[in-house]
């Protein structure tokens, strides 16, 4: 009896070897379809192989004896007639069950591909019909995941996603008995362990409605999120409301947090890709705590390390990149409720952040690696900590403060939120940095910690940014309606010039903008946000090598164009400022043989004192009363640079020195055209070539302080079919080196920088002449001219 059930199955095996090698190539099928239907059936199997599945789901299998093969089935389907040699001389029903599995995957699959021949691809999809209304396949498949073959569990799982994928596409109604599976499963956690299994196949599901490229698929999502929308919201509050101490078996625990965050992470991308707004999508920040709470469990480190990731892809919102290369969110309509939810996740985790998250992070220990975390005895472990840990804590709490502050009304809180949270988190970061950061400029944290990360250090770059043109803008609408004047009637007096109380306020504005700047210069570089010391490392991290930069604003990698763009227009109203801190490294350099930004000795004396207050002869129109380059090492006191006093000017030099009026705010730049470099907001996404900005809609923009002064063909970069070249002479500058001094402390980290900038501008100009630029970069070129002019005038003032 065991050599002809041997033999049987022999036979079984290798018909549908020989199916799935046609399938396999896409071939067109001879048979009638009714003839397949039998050897895909892995119920069929169930009363010879009872340890296939689970006896529980024994009695469920309707469909024994249904479909049996005609007689000419097996002389029918062509069996080559020397079978194909195997090791074991039976086949066991787990091989004949994985190998039904793989034939039903790959026929799916075949429907699915535009590849596939017309008619081989009618053949497949009447076949796979059949086996659905013919049998309880839905139920079969169910059944095996709780088999205690994980391999067979995962392909029942992927097997059960693709029909039920086939059957929405299709329009075929699913089965009502996998449906009310799920549904109770999901609500009944923690009581019913089955949720998982449920999980695995929901995200099987959304992940082939993502690989899909058929334009119905944000309908099938619709119509499938429908289903489970209650149900998910249920088991999420379930999972997260469990108390980790007190569960006996933590590896269930585990695995459901694990397969429930990969669920998660596809319903946020498809909220961001595919623009549906259901619970399930919106809950991580609806109730962001529920999540961010799992980082303090005592579970393991790699728990917390992808959760904490996961977090990091929210806020950026770059949730399922990997899988939406080829969309465009930002031709979808507009997410109504992106701006709440971004700020409601941002103040979860700055509230956590105030509650003692940072130091429930395990940032020591066995270090990850892609096989695992065992390192082989002729191999030596090198301690250290997890930057990976390091680099998404820093980028959750910087990205977590720009979203705050964009919606924060009143300077005073800004201000206070930031020292507090930039403390906490440089407290953090210190001990796991070697060697320890100066400390009184903390600016070189962002260099330091995402130096293996390019992506990340821009957009930590960027954040900080923004945190700072925020802090300035909210500081200098204080001083301008400050008392009872209010801000139109201050620009008129501005504007006008002409009575003296509008000279008196302008006097008094001055003022007090300056005590404010030099508390303002304090702060950024105490608490390492300082846009010029930020730069300026990264510059150095990069040895001032224009081809990485050049690398930056062509790869679709880094947000680097947006982040450059502003930092550039920064750099046209702040020249004195970055050129006073070039000045000090330079000076610092020059003495203790220190690199760039090591903070001892100041440029300043005190004001009070008898000593000479150091000024750098940097602004325009500002220099020529400076005084000679030898000062500044002569000069140089111990004030850190922190502490660093700005040059007072008159409010005449300061509308002299400002660039033209602003124009209406209109993008600069956009990444299949350019990003909108513009916006500023929580629109911080990465922007490339092939995804523009992925939430524009939910921000503000503000109006910028500098405009493009060109037509609208120089700030728009539409893809053109022909180079948009301008003359050189009207878009390149050239820095005038004859006049820059032969001093150390005057041709020092500015003239590197300047340096790096032209050589940028020249490559650039080279590859837009040869139509080989991904965007029209005329805007940018226009802008690194005018830096080069603030310089060579600032070099011939000295």
């Amino acid at each position: 009896m065991r050599c002809i059930l041997a033999a049987k199955m022999k036979a079984f095996f290798e018909v549908l070897e020989q199916f799935y090698k046609k399938v396999l190539l896409g071939a067109t099928l001879e048979n009638e379809s009714q003839e397949y239907i039998f050897y895909l059936n892995p119920a069929v199997l169930a009363q010879d192989c009872s340890t296939a599945a689970s006896p529980e789901c024994s009695n469920r299998r309707g469909v024994q004896g249904r479909h049996q093969p005609p007689s000419t089935t097996l002389g029918t389907i062509s069996v080559v007639s020397v079978c194909l040699k195997r090791h074991s001389p039976t086949c066991s029903a787990r091989e004949i069950m994985l190998l039904q599995l793989t034939v039903i995957k790959v026929m799916i699959t075949r429907i699915l591909s535009v590849e596939t021949d017309f008619h081989a691809k009618e053949k497949y999809r009447d076949i796979i019909t059949i086996l659905l209304k013919s049998s309880d396949i839905d139920s079969t498949l169910t059944c095996m995941f709780q088999n205690s073959d994980k391999l067979l569990c995962h392909m029942a799982a992927k097997c059960l996603a693709l029909l039920l994928y086939f059957q929405m596409r299709e329009e075929i109604a699913l089965s009502n008995s996998w449906i009310a599976f799920c549904q109770t499963n999901l609500s009944e956690y923690p009581e019913n362990e089955k949720a998982v299994y449920c999980l695995w196949t929901l995200t099987f599901i959304i992940k082939e409605i993502f690989k899909d490229t058929c334009s119905q698929k944000t309908e099938i999502l619709k119509q499938f999120l429908t289903l489970f929308d209650t149900a998910f919201e249920v088991f999420y509050n379930s999972l997260f409301s469990q108390h980790f101490e007190s569960c006996q078996d933590t590896s269930k625990i585990i695995n459901s947090l694990i397969c429930s965050l990969e669920l998660l992470e596809l319903l946020i991308a498809s909220r961001v890709h595919l623009k549906l707004h259901f619970t399930c999508q919106r809950i991580l920040f609806l109730k962001p705590s529920c999540v961010l709470g799992v980082i303090t469990w005592p579970v393991q480190a790699f728990v917390k390390r992808r959760f904490i990731i996961f977090i990091k892809k929210c806020l950026l919102w770059k949730v399922g990149e990997d899988l939406c290369r080829g969309s465009d969110p930002a031709l979808m309509p507009p997410d109504q409720h992106l701006g709440v939810d971004m700020l409601a996740l941002a103040d979860a985790v700055l509230q956590a952040v105030d509650l003692g998250l940072l130091r429930t992070l395990s940032v020591h220990g066995k270090p990850p690696f892609f096989g695992g975390d065992e390192v082989q005895p002729a191999h030596e472990h090198v301690p250290g900590p997890d930057h990976v840990i390091l680099r998404a804590a820093s980028l959750l709490i910087i990205k977590s403060l720009e979203i705050k502050f964009q919606n924060c009304a009143s300077a005073n809180e800004m201000k206070v939120g930031l020292q507090n949270f930039m403390a906490e988190l440089l407290t953090f970061l210190k001990p796991h940095l070697q060697p320890s950061l100066q400390p009184h400029n903390a600016c070189e944290w962002i260099s330091r910690v995402f130096i293996e990360q390019d992506d990340d250090m821009v957009e930590a770059a960027r954040a900080s940014l923004g945190i700072y043109l925020t802090l300035i803008r909210e500081r200098d609408f204080l001083l301008m309606t400050n008392g009872t004047v209010s801000r139109c009637q201050f620009l008129t007096c501005i504007m006008a010039l002409l009575a003296v109380a509008a000279f008196r306020l302008e006097c008094k504005a001055a003022e007090s903008l300056t005590q404010e700047k030099e508390m303002c210069n304090h702060h950024t570089h105490e608490y390492g946000y300082n846009p010029h010391c930020v730069f300026l490392f990264l510059l150095k991290n990069i040895g001032f090598d224009a081809s990485v930069l050049l690398d930056f604003l062509i790869s679709s990698e880094t947000c680097f164009l947006e982040y450059f763009v502003k930092y550039l227009k920064l750099l046209q109203k702040d020249w004195t400022d970055f050129f006073t801190i070039c000045k000090y490294f330079d000076v610092t350099k020059s003495k203790d043989n220190i690199n760039v930004c090591a903070c001892s000795p100041s440029l300043v004396q005190d004001t009070s004192s008898n000593q000479t207050e150091l000024r750098p002869s940097a602004a325009l129109g500002n220099h020529r009363n400076a005084h000679a380059s030898g000062s500044w090492v002569s000069d140089a006191s111990s004030k850190p640079l922190n502490q660093l006093v700005m040059p007072k000017e008159t409010p005449a030099t300061l509308l002299a020195d400002s660039p033209s009026p602003p124009r209406a705010s209109q993008s600069l730049v956009d990444y299949d055209s350019s990003d909108d470099s513009e916006v500023e907001g929580t629109d911080r996404c990465s922007a490339n070539s092939k995804q523009v900005s992925l939430h524009q809609e939910a921000v503000k923009k503000f109006q910028d302080t500098v405009g493009t002064s060109g037509d609208e063909k120089e700030v728009s970069l539409e893809p053109q079919s022909r180079p948009l070249v301008p003359k050189q002479s009207n878009i390149l500058f050239s820095v005038d080196w004859d006049t820059v001094p032969n001093n150390v402390s005057e041709v020092g980290l500015s003239s590197k920088t300047l340096k790096c900038f032209e050589e940028l501008q020249s490559a650039v100009y080279r590859l837009q002449k040869k139509n080989l630029f991904p965007y029209n970069p005329t805007a940018l070129l226009k802008l690194l001219k005018r830096i080069g002019a603030i310089y060579n005038e600032s070099m011939n003032a000295l």
